[in-house]
């Protein structure tokens, strides 16, 4: 067989049944997953103001159990992660010894020795790579539990709701970033209160054979409030009008967390070395004397939409670049993300456009995020 032979996709538990509901397909990082099942715009809009139902069983979990799991994740990842008490989660990053981004990352503490890492599907392999590698001196497992779990996330106004007809867990009491065990619609599941989509919501980790029994479940439950399937494609507009980053966008390893406007994920106050601990250190005190550029909101004035890798321009010189970029069904408008040089990074700087195809489109500067929901 020929090295460059075509790799087939990988596919969800739920894979059939999203053909059955007309889904539009993907590859994404190697799967096959829904892009959208009907208008992006009307599933989009279902999340802001009602529900959406996701599977996101493309995400990557690692499980780090042992004596050692805190001392471990502490020594490979910037976060103080021995601090995270159990049944609370934490968004960090796993970084290069020379403190560029390898992944943006949830930690979830399940239990005083036991850690869930989810990491992005596109990076999964690589995280577990490095921290099979960082484990080494360490009385601590790292297991690769990708194909032990599916993960359902319904986000929205009315997902408590819906969510609390289906379970007796205590919704009330569990925080943001925090996760429980618990029995939805008869199955087994971590319930974690997290999200990427600007949206109160949930993410549910299941065992795979029980996840299309949970999607019918919410779907049944869902459907008098007006809850719908939800592809990528909307989990993308949800995000960007959240202001939330997306690995391969918005962070890379040509970028330390201080570079993406995320220094506070660093946690140099925790004991003993960390990977990357020197440059990240040396990158710090570089973004306070020269501060690099500035991840902010363009809202264009027109109608034509930026992509990324387009240069944003100020007085005919290139000031910085578009990282993400899409119409927002909630502003009614093209809007963007951008890296741009802090001269022009303060909200309402004039004469700031998008090179757009050679024509320098106007945009307004705005503060991240776009949206934020009424609490």
């Amino acid at each position: 067989m020929s090295s460059n032979a075509p790799v087939e996709p990988r596919h969800t538990a739920l894979d059939a049944l999203h053909r059955s509901l007309g889904a539009t397909m993907t590859d994404f990082a190697g799967w096959d997953m829904p892009l959208r099942y009907g208008s992006e715009r009307d599933e989009h809009l279902a999340v802001r103001t009602k529900a959406g139902l996701f599977d996101l069983s493309h995400m990557g979990e690692i499980t780090v159990t042992g004596p050692q799991a805190a001392a471990l994740l502490d020594f490979a990842l910037v976060g103080n992660i021995g601090g995270v008490k159990p049944g609370r989660a934490r968004y960090t990053m796993i970084c290069r010894a020379d403190g560029g981004i390898l992944d943006d990352l949830i930690v979830y503490r399940l239990a005083e020795t036991t850690y869930m890492v989810v990491a992005n599907a596109s990076n999964a392999q690589t995280v577990l790579d490095a921290l099979v590698e960082r484990a080494a001196g360490f009385d601590a497992e790292v297991r690769d539990d990708r194909d032990a779990y599916a993960l359902l996330a319904i986000q929205g106004p009315e997902s408590p709701g819906i969510l609390k007809s289906l379970t007796d867990a205590d919704l009330d009491g569990l925080k943001y970033y925090a996760g429980l065990p618990g029995t939805v619609a008869g199955v087994p599941a971590l319930i974690a209160r997290t999200g990427y989509t600007g949206e109160d919501g949930f993410e549910l980790f299941v065992a795979p054979a029980d996840a299309e029994k949970l999607w019918q479940a919410l779907t049944d439950a869902g459907a008098p409030v007006g809850l719908v399937p939800c592809g990528l494609s909307c989990r993308d507009t949800l995000r960007l009008e959240a202001g939330m980053p997306l690995y391969g966008h918005e962070l890379s390893t040509a970028l330390t967390p201080f570079d993406a406007g995320l220094g506070r994920v660093v946690k140099f106050e925790k004991e003993g070395d960390f990977v990357g601990r020197e440059a990240l250190t040396e990158a710090a005190a570089r973004a306070e004397s020269q501060p690099p550029r500035v991840l902010v909101g363009l809202i264009a004035e027109g109608r034509r939409v930026p992509r990324a890798g387009y240069p944003v321009v100020a007085n005919g010189k290139v000031v910085g670049e578009v990282t993400s970029g899409a119409p927002s069904p909630t502003l009614g408008k093209p809007i963007a993300m951008a890296y741009v040089d802090a001269a022009h990074s303060a909200p309402g700087t004039p004469g700031v456009g998008v090179d757009i195809r050679g024509s320098h489109e106007p945009y307004e500067v705005v503060a991240l995020p776009f949206y934020k929901r009424q609490k």
